[in-house]
């Protein structure tokens, strides 16, 4: 028996050696995900309308004497421009960097002319793939226990989600988010963590990744001032008062990004937000808006587009795309006008929140299809597959806007506890790490305020994406933490048990 234990304890440590948890995380992320993306027939999503802010700028075109579908299935060949595009980016984004590179490649290995969207998939593969590697290390770093293999078992069952893998074969920029999100936490925890000699590279990473977060897109903005947050926290590793200047100069240029990102919005993409946060947003959730309308000094008639996209999927009222709804309309509300409704409307705010709320968990697109046409799946048909983590979440999270706010504050208070320990015992571990979950609380309670104002309840998953993923790595902190036992201070070898 002594002899199988000694056995059994080699073939541990053996596996350990050419497994470490990172690894594989990474690879059964790569399985997962490479299956939905490569294997034909291909998982995406389809358009709903956005792609052409994504296409059209970087010489992308619908092709022609093709049938292209809208919401029903995913489309995934595409011309490409060969001689001057006359279309300029509608926006300021970091996207087209992620964008031409999948031309670049599609280029380089496929066709000049025809766009493969697996290209696309390809790019925001690799990156999440990195991701990957670097958030499960920053999870389980130093311990070297079985018990890490739970918190990689983890990461793939939230992260290879694949609600979250069908953005990569799409023009949205969530697959981008999501892996800047994942490189700009694991930065900080490592930071933390002190798994590196030199600190540079890491601080590197976080600024870069945090900057084409923000600016991926123009809801994006806001988090400028979250990630301030986060970056506070670096004042307090040791050994760095020379430089806490390059912190304070970092804090202004994600401010400036965030500024740039919010200020350079195109009038197509303003109108756009202006008139589902009214239809969406104004004339829902109460029971008749006219009279409110009226003393708002907007006609009555205008509550016939309750629920209208700006994009109809069928029959609408009135083209929102009209002249006469951008004469008549948009010019007598602004985002000053809709805070000031629900300020005197808080009934209906807080019906609006708790809508929200119930959609947090709710990552897996629905609006649109996940198959091709070639599939032989009917038009809109989601994906089942590896869907676990979101089903369950979108099932059992409580689905009240004021419990999100009690559990903000109770995570808070939890994190506070470990980064005052610290500070009493000048480690800076724990400060990091309440700065870090501080910073993405603020997402997770006021994104949804932001999107119920800018946009309504019009594409809640992809508006609110950053609420799941921010819950979910501070889920996965705490749950690494609890099992590494450094949930009220920093990591003590002594602490930790066989």
């Amino acid at each position: 028996m002594t002899t199988l234990k000694r056995r059994v304890a080699r073939a541990i440590r053996v596996f350990e050696k050419i497994m470490p948890p990172p690894l594989l995380a990474v690879l059964i992320c790569a399985l997962l995900a490479g299956y939905l993306t490569f294997v034909p027939p291909i998982n995406g999503l389809a358009d709903n309308g956005d792609y052409y802010r994504a296409m059209y700028s970087n010489g992308i075109y619908k092709l022609l004497g093709t049938h292209y579908n809208y919401f029903g299935y995913v489309t995934q060949k595409f011309g490409l421009m060969k001689y001057y595009n006359e279309y300029r980016s509608v926006n300021f984004s970091s996207q087209p960097l992620f964008v031409k590179l999948a031309i670049w490649l599609n280029k380089l290995f496929y066709s000049k002319s025809i766009f493969d969207i697996r290209f696309m998939g390809l790019v925001n593969y690799g990156f999440y793939l990195g991701s990957i590697y670097m958030i499960t290390d920053a999870f389980t770093y130093p311990a070297k226990r079985l018990r890490n293999y739970v918190i990689a078992g983890l990461v793939v069952f939230i992260f290879g989600d694949s609600s979250f893998t069908l953005y990569f074969n799409s023009f949205f920029a969530e697959p981008q988010m999501l892996s800047m999100t994942l490189y700009s936490f694991a930065a900080i925890l490592l930071l933390a963590r002190q798994r590196y000699r030199h600190r540079w590279p890491l601080i590197i990473l976080y600024a870069i990744s945090t900057m084409l977060l923000i600016s991926s897109k123009s809801q994006n903005a806001p988090l400028a001032l979250s990630y301030v947050v986060v970056t506070l926290g670096l004042l307090f590793l040791p050994n760095f008062k020379a430089q806490r200047l390059y912190i304070f100069v970092g804090m202004g240029l994600l401010l400036v990004t965030g500024g740039l990102t919010y200020k350079l919005i195109g009038s197509s993409f303003t109108d756009i937000n202006q008139y589902q946060a009214f239809s969406h947003g104004v004339l829902t959730q109460t029971g008749d808006p006219s009279k409110d309308l009226k003393k708002g000094g907007i006609d009555e008639q205008y509550a016939l587009m309750k629920d209208q996209d700006y994009y109809a999927k069928q029959f609408a009222t009135i083209q929102p795309s009209q002249s006469y709804v951008k004469k008549n309309l948009l010019p007598n509300y602004n985002f000053a006008w809709i805070v000031k409704y629900y300020a005197t409307h808080l009934k209906q705010f807080g019906r609006l929140m708790d809508l929200t709320a119930a959609d947090v968990m709710i990552t897996q697109v629905k609006a649109v299809g996940d198959y091709t046409k070639a599939s032989g799946q009917p038009a809109g048909k989601q994906v089942t597959f590896f869907t676990g983590w979101s089903q369950l979440a979108g099932a059992f999270f409580p689905q009240k806007f004021a419990f999100d706010c009690l559990l903000a504050v109770a995570i808070a208070m939890v994190y506070a506890v470990g980064c005052y320990n610290d500070l009493r015992n000048h480690e800076s571990e724990g400060v990091l790490r309440f700065f870090l979950v501080l910073g993405l609380l603020t997402m997770f309670i006021f994104v949804p305020i932001i999107s119920i104002v800018g946009d309504g309840d019009a594409d809640l998953a992809k508006h609110i994406f950053m609420v799941p993923v921010s819950i979910d790595l501070i889920f996965i902190l705490f749950v690494s933490d609890i099992l590494n036992h450094r949930l009220w201070h920093a990591y003590h070898e002594e602490d930790q048990t066989s």
